[in-house]
């Protein structure tokens, strides 16, 4: 059984760098093969995705996302200027803030790809906070109508996937402890390169080009803009989303 995993996770791998056809799903003993579930009462755009009470956004004087993108936060009322994003090369050093997604028009995609932004955690946040990418955005600078699947990691080695539909989110997986997905170290630092592969019936799931989890592809919008999701008060240096076919 663990040799067809260890098969499965280098198909995945392969195929998202050559948007060749679809691959076996992950093999449930090792990695979560799950379907949205019920949306969370309460659970609005106006929280993180911590599962604990949130506390108040850190605002931090910046000038928005770099040009060429547009950023969203997830409280309508929250100033995408209050995140401060600092490019340097190729990459952006970002502090925030509020919650928010930043994506480019230019990164849409739909059939079998994948959509993969390195992310590294700079310094402990003072509670777990998340950050990853998302996949099959719509109507996204509108709050009431945006909807994507989203991947998240967190430094407690733990990931979660969810669905957001306006100002409603469900979840796919629940915060999930993983092997996979790394733990900060004792200065509070990670990197996880994250990646969302979408095959022709499946949805991928990797960290470190480790699959992690998989979700059948009907239900999980997968067609549409992709970028990154960060969430409140956190320092992280993000290397920009990239789509492979």
């Amino acid at each position: 059984m663990n040799r067809l995993w260890v098969l499965s996770a280098v198909l995945v791998v392969a195929a998202c760098a050559k948007g060749k056809a679809d691959v076996a799903s992950a093999d449930s003993s090792t990695a979560a093969a799950v379907s949205p579930a019920a949306a969370t009462a309460g659970d609005t755009g106006m929280k993180t995705d911590t599962g604990m009470k949130m506390d108040a956004d850190k605002a931090v004087s910046g000038t928005g996302v770099p040009a060429g993108y547009t950023g969203v936060t997830d409280n309508p009322s929250a100033k995408i200027t209050d995140a401060k994003y600092t490019v340097s090369g190729g990459r952006w050093e970002i502090q925030t803030g509020p919650a928010h997604i930043t994506f480019a028009a230019k990164d849409s995609a739909s059939g079998i790809y994948g959509a993969t932004a390195t992310i590294e955690q700079l310094a402990k946040p003072k509670h777990p906070e998340a950050y990853g990418v998302f996949v099959g955005g719509s109507n996204l600078t509108d709050p009431a109508k945006q909807k994507y699947g989203y991947f998240e990691v967190r430094g407690t080695g733990e990931y979660l996937v969810k669905v957001r539909d306006g100002d409603k989110t469900s979840s796919v997986v629940d915060w999930t402890a993983s092997p996979n997905v790394p733990k900060e170290d004792a200065s509070g630092k990670a990197t996880y390169k994250i990646t969302v592969h979408v095959a022709a019936d499946t949805v991928h799931f990797l960290v470190n080009d480790k699959l992690v989890a998989a979700t059948p592809k009907a239900g999980f919008p997968a067609a549409g803009i992709a970028g990154v999701r960060v969430n409140h008060n956190l320092h992280v240096a993000v290397t920009p989303l990239a789509i492979s076919r």
